[in-house]
């Protein structure tokens, strides 16, 4: 342990006050688990060697660091893992939004602020609080902006298990959580791992609308609707797009129909409140949009990193899946008048192509 402080502290109190002092900041657990991602480390090369990860080149970068907490952080030996529930309260029901081919889907995560900057913030204080207990000490902040293996760390530290899915479940909790960590040089003791509750269900399986999910604990990240409407950056292939449905960011399939969840708690932050009426909002009226406005509207959101061409790329998919309309066709050929990006014009063709031969069909 770097501090001399902390020679003579119990360790076991100090992990009890870090945990303590992590409730009271707002996240709903937190535990503590060793360095060994070994096992993690094993999947993850099998992974990307299968091509898994698709354009993801971040996820093959920093060498041996994503899997050795000591190489990225120098003198790490403990890991404490956080979670914070993000579910928003008072929002449209996500089914009946699904349901629903004239609304756009956003995904639960994103309807509100940013969390990234909410969860470092908290986890910082955190660290201030340790630093005020035991004095000076090393250690460094996360939330999803390093190379860092939050699920295995967090199934590791007892905040849950990695699903079917490849997400995180909590037995108390469910899944709509975010995940945030800070890599210490303290020598705390260790939390018990999470034992895993799935059971034969394959729910999240059969859910999945892209069929992502190819097994039991597999994903493929280059069929998953989050990584077409946020990672990728290209044209979404053709075969995707009808199965996109209205899903313009992310999807939450899979963990709507999660028998886990029922055991979810609403979030209590404002800042995870829906924004913009994002939760019910209409396909046309986000496509209606113009750089300017996309701008304005995600300041402070998640979404705004996907930029105004994915935006466009995405709704243009989702509304080639929309029941024919003539406001849908007048929409899209008025954007294509001025869209000047091929890519995001590929789009607008496929869709305005899907909706000109649903107008062709006979009417039932």
């Amino acid at each position: 342990m770097s501090s001399l402080a902390a020679n003579t502290i119990d360790r076991a109190q100090l992990a009890a006050q870090i945990k303590a002092d992590g409730i009271a900041l707002g996240f709903q657990q937190v535990g503590i688990c060793d360095t060994d991602l070994a096992q993690a480390d094993q999947r993850l090369q099998r992974w990307l060697a299968q091509g898994r990860h698709g354009s993801m080149g971040f996820m093959s970068k920093h060498g041996s660091k994503r899997t050795v907490p000591a190489e990225l952080v120098e003198g790490t030996v403990r890991i404490i893992s956080v979670r914070m529930d993000y579910f928003p309260p008072e929002v449209e029901h996500a089914q009946t939004q699904l349901e629903n081919p004239e609304r756009a889907y956003v995904s639960r995560y994103a309807l509100g602020r940013d969390y990234h900057k909410l969860m470092r913030q908290r986890l910082q204080q955190l660290a201030d609080r340790i630093s005020t207990r035991i004095g000076s000490f090393g250690y460094r902040v996360f939330v999803d902006s390093a190379p860092v293996l939050e699920k295995p760390i967090a199934e590791k530290a007892g905040l849950g298990w990695i699903g079917k899915h490849t997400n995180l479940i909590n037995a108390q909790a469910g899944s709509w959580f975010f995940l945030g960590e800070i890599y210490v040089d303290l020598d705390l003791p260790v939390d018990a791992p999470a034992s895993a509750h799935c059971g034969s269900c394959t729910r999240c399986i059969s859910a999945c609308p892209t069929g992502a999910i190819t097994a039991p604990f597999e994903l493929d990240a280059r069929l998953c609707i989050s990584y077409l409407t946020i990672e990728l950056d290209e044209a979404i292939p053709e075969t995707l797009r009808g199965p996109m449905g209205n899903r313009i960011y992310g999807c939450d399939d899979c963990q709507l129909v999660c028998p886990w969840n029922k055991f979810a708690k609403l979030s209590a932050e404002a800042d995870f409140r829906a924004r913009h009426q994002l939760d019910r909002a209409s396909l046309l009226a986000l496509f209606a949009w113009d750089e300017s406005e996309f701008l304005r509207r995600t300041e402070g959101s998640a979404i705004r990193r996907i930029g105004y061409r994915r935006w466009q790329r995405n709704l243009a998919v989702a509304l080639g899946n929309a029941p024919h309309s003539p406001e849908v066709i007048a929409a899209l050929q008025t954007r294509m008048q001025a869209c000047t990006d091929t890519m995001v014009l590929e789009h607008l063709h496929w869709a305005l192509a899907q909706q000109l031969a649903r107008a062709l069909q006979p009417c039932n």
